[in-house]
């Protein structure tokens, strides 16, 4: 009996510690959950700030971000250019330095032209043996004045035969310069640009000073372009030939003509006066210049009447005149910024013989000088040109 009591009270004393134990666990559970499920339903409030936040970003996005991506997309789709007034540039895609390296200007477009591979407009000199008698006379008169660096160019044009002294190195031009802007000026009127009456008004903007009656004359004063053309050559008026410069397109316009004309060297840096002297040009190519003043495929016959017009009454008789004699005839140019003196023209002896004579000499800041080395040496010219069959 003692056994199976044993086993009863252990039995039960088992089942007890199993409830017990049950309880106990049950008991924990029951606590937990409710705790967890409680922190699962509690949600955290937000803040204002944020809710602001968020809406304006929203809207960030709807107005700037979502339609770049629309159009990225429906674009291709519906095939339409994103910008139909824009068309693009095609010189500026293929030609991109023109914006910043040109040399011309047509219709509103640059271009960098060159004169190597074109034709010409101004005909070349006929050049055939150079004349080695007169450039050694020439020469020891340069000797003689060994303060001075002269330019010297003479061009027969029976014979086609020259003296060169120096004749390609570039010099400044001074008021030679104006040759080059007297025949753009006629070239404008030939194309239409220009009418020979038409006027223009002096204002302060185009007065200049150094050589020119213009400079002293009324604010709004109307002067024609035959008017200012006449007084830019015979008065080596700096006004006018500012005023006609502006009227032709400017210091653009004018090195983009010469250029074409087939002038290298010759090119235009500044406004009258331009005491620096930064306009340039040499002997031959000024010869050049005044060679196609008679060619027909250059110049019209009414442009050329008015420019030896011009040409044939030049006060300045100082220079190259002074050494002619009073029967030859001169239709020419002279220039003077203290530093150089120049002057360049074409010679009709009495006997028939036409040549062309230019003379550039540096010298010392307004040296007598140079006046009296150019009237000796335009008398030895003369003399030699007249008198010897060439």
């Amino acid at each position: 009996m003692a056994a199976p009591q044993y086993k009863q009270q252990y039995k039960q004393s088992y089942q007890r510690i199993r409830v017990n134990d049950y309880n106990v666990r049950n008991r924990n559970v029951t606590n937990i959950r409710p705790a967890l499920k409680k922190r699962r339903v509690v949600k955290k409030k937000t803040s204002p700030v944020a809710v602001v936040f968020q809406f304006f970003f929203t809207l960030l996005f709807l107005a700037v971000v979502s339609p770049v991506y629309t159009d990225l997309v429906t674009r291709p789709v519906l095939k339409i250019e994103k910008y139909p007034a824009i068309k693009p540039d095609i010189n500026a895609i293929a030609y991109p330095t023109r914006a910043y390296l040109h040399n011309n200007h047509v219709l509103g477009v640059n271009l960098l032209s060159g004169v190597q591979n074109k034709k010409n407009e101004m005909q070349a000199l006929y050049e055939t043996y150079n004349l080695p008698d007169l450039e050694n006379r020439l020469n020891n008169l340069v000797a003689s004045y060994p303060k001075l660096q002269p330019s010297v160019f003479v061009w027969d044009y029976e014979s086609g035969k020259f003296a060169d002294i120096k004749a390609n190195n570039v010099y400044s031009a001074a008021s030679i310069i104006k040759l080059p802007v007297l025949i753009q000026t006629f070239k404008a009127i030939e194309a239409g640009m220009l009418n020979i009456n038409d006027k223009i008004s002096m204002t302060d903007y185009y007065k200049s000073e150094g050589s020119g009656s213009l400079q002293f004359k009324g604010v709004n004063a109307v002067y024609s372009i035959d008017d200012l053309a006449r007084v830019m050559i015979t008065e080596s008026d700096n006004s006018a030939t500012n005023m006609l410069l502006s009227a032709t397109g400017g210091m653009n316009a004018m090195n983009s003509s010469l250029r074409k004309w087939g002038m290298k060297e010759t090119r235009i840096n500044d406004w009258l006066p331009d005491l620096a002297g930064t306009n340039v040009t040499t002997a031959r190519e000024m010869a050049t210049l005044l060679y196609n003043i008679d060619n027909p495929n250059f110049l019209t016959l009414s442009s050329r009447e008015k420019m030896v017009d011009y040409m044939g009454h030049v006060h300045n008789n100082r220079l190259i005149h002074a050494g002619l004699p009073s029967d030859a005839i001169f239709m020419h140019k002279t220039g003077d910024i203290g530093k150089m003196l120049g002057d360049a023209g074409i010679v009709y002896t009495p006997n028939g013989k036409k040549y062309i004579v230019v003379m550039l000499v540096n010298r010392p800041y307004n040296s007598q000088e140079g006046k009296d080395f150019i009237v000796k040496a335009s008398s030895l010219i003369y003399n030699y040109m007249f008198n010897i069959n060439l």
